[in-house]
């Protein structure tokens, strides 16, 4: 579930998680709106700041240089930070920050918009209207090519208040969106028009957010946009039948599987009470060391320098046996993640992507959700990317994405 956030970042986690077993610049935490403030004014914004401004040659380069083999980019590109209002994952009034990638003086062309949901990062500092990587290099891609390219940082990163509720489909759904009314309304000001279509597509843990924007675009609840085309990477869609059991039976790596189960487990306790104690999840020393490090203001290499080496080594008898038999809010909250793929009928071109060698994010989610739309009859194609890992999944299937989304689009 780990984001593109791939380059330095992505090889020094590696490099630590097997001694356990781009560039960013400083964030500020905005304000968030008072209890007053009403949710009404979802998607307005807040503050945009010029983040990028590159030729053709130059946003081709940037790609190339973050991993992706695409091919010469049409436009130059403008890419900005919005900081806009939206909504916690208890319905109260907030902000949180993404970014907005546009082509150069697009004239009279309206723009078809991608959003890129990122992978997991436990550091805000990494979000993509932050951090000059791989992540950001996803829309920049896009709109070099003619797109309008959106990447929302979700909830308590890149520039937002409050921890983030990892894996919590609702809320990066919401923040997605409502991002999608900002982005429209900054790329007015900057005298570009959105045409409404919208395609979504996301990586790791974005791959399930980019399931939970299609179908909250396809219900309606993007007013302005409507789904063209859906094309997740390596998501973990299926956590109760695929990712958990996984992490116990030896398809994902021991101690990326503790980091997970870390991350989420200090997440999910957030927002309905698992524990009363972190005593009762984590054994000694992790009960004291681990959670308080899930606050978005510590990075991957301090997070992994404290991370047990395998799940075993984790977790308690108690929160083991829960892992592996759910029952109560834990099994309630995994029938709520695990639906992005099984209560919904996308009526639109879908393409599923992973790796097979995948040890991060188990190759049976796509598996799974391919299954599942097959049986609401969804001709969605498994797109088997290749013998690589889970970074190197990211990094075969964008250029493909990218062709096919302009073929779509009729940009081909």
């Amino acid at each position: 579930m780990r984001s593109t956030k791939l380059g330095a970042r992505f090889a020094a986690l590696a490099a630590a998680l097997a001694l356990a077993c781009g560039m960013a610049a400083p964030a500020f935490a905005a304000a968030a709106p008072t209890a007053s403030q009403t949710v009404s004014r979802r998607g307005d914004v807040v503050r945009v700041t010029p983040i990028d401004h590159l030729t053709a040659a130059q946003a081709t380069r940037y790609a190339r240089e973050n991993g992706f083999a695409v091919p010469d980019g049409r436009d130059g590109v403008d890419a900005y930070r919005i900081v806009y209002r939206t909504v916690t994952p208890q319905g109260r009034a907030t902000t949180a920050s993404g970014v907005l990638a546009l082509p150069h003086d697009a004239g009279d062309r309206a723009l078809p918009t991608v959003e890129y949901t990122h992978g997991t990062m436990p550091y805000r500092g990494d979000a993509p209207s932050v951090s000059n990587g791989p992540d950001r290099a996803v829309p920049v891609m896009f709109a070099a090519q003619g797109f309008a390219g959106v990447a929302p940082d979700y909830l308590g990163l890149g520039v937002g208040p409050g921890a983030h509720p990892y894996m919590d489909v609702a809320s990066e759904t919401t923040a997605s969106v409502d991002l999608l009314r900002a982005a429209r309304t900054v790329a007015a000001r900057h005298g570009e028009r959105l045409d409404g279509r919208l395609y979504a597509t996301g990586f790791s843990q974005g791959g399930a957010a980019a399931m939970g924007v299609a179908r909250a675009a396809q219900r309606g609840d993007a007013p302005g946009f409507r789904l063209a085309g859906l094309a997740p990477v390596s998501g973990p869609y299926d956590l109760s039948g695929q990712e958990l059991p996984a992490a116990f039976d030896g398809r994902l790596a021991p101690p990326t599987a503790a980091f997970y189960l870390a991350y989420v487990l200090t997440a999910w306790n957030r927002l309905h009470p698992l524990y009363h104690s972190p005593s009762e999840a984590f054994r000694a020393p992790y009960d004291k060391t681990l959670a308080p490090l899930f606050d978005g203001d510590h990075t991957d290499q301090q997070i992994v320098a404290a991370l047990a080496p395998n799940p075993q080594a984790l977790l308690t008898p108690k929160f083991l046996a829960l892992l592996q038999h759910p029952t109560g809010a834990f099994a309630a909250m995994l029938r709520t993640a695990d639906a992005v793929c099984t209560d919904w009928t996308p009526r639109v071109p879908v393409r599923l992507y992973a790796a097979d060698r995948d040890t991060d994010v188990a190759f049976g989610n796509a598996v799974s959700c391919d299954r599942s739309l097959r049986a609401h009859g969804v001709d969605a194609p498994l797109v088997n990317v290749g013998h690589v890992d889970h970074p190197h999944s990211a990094y075969r299937a964008y250029p493909q994405i990218l062709r096919w989304f302009e073929t779509l689009a009729g940009q081909r």
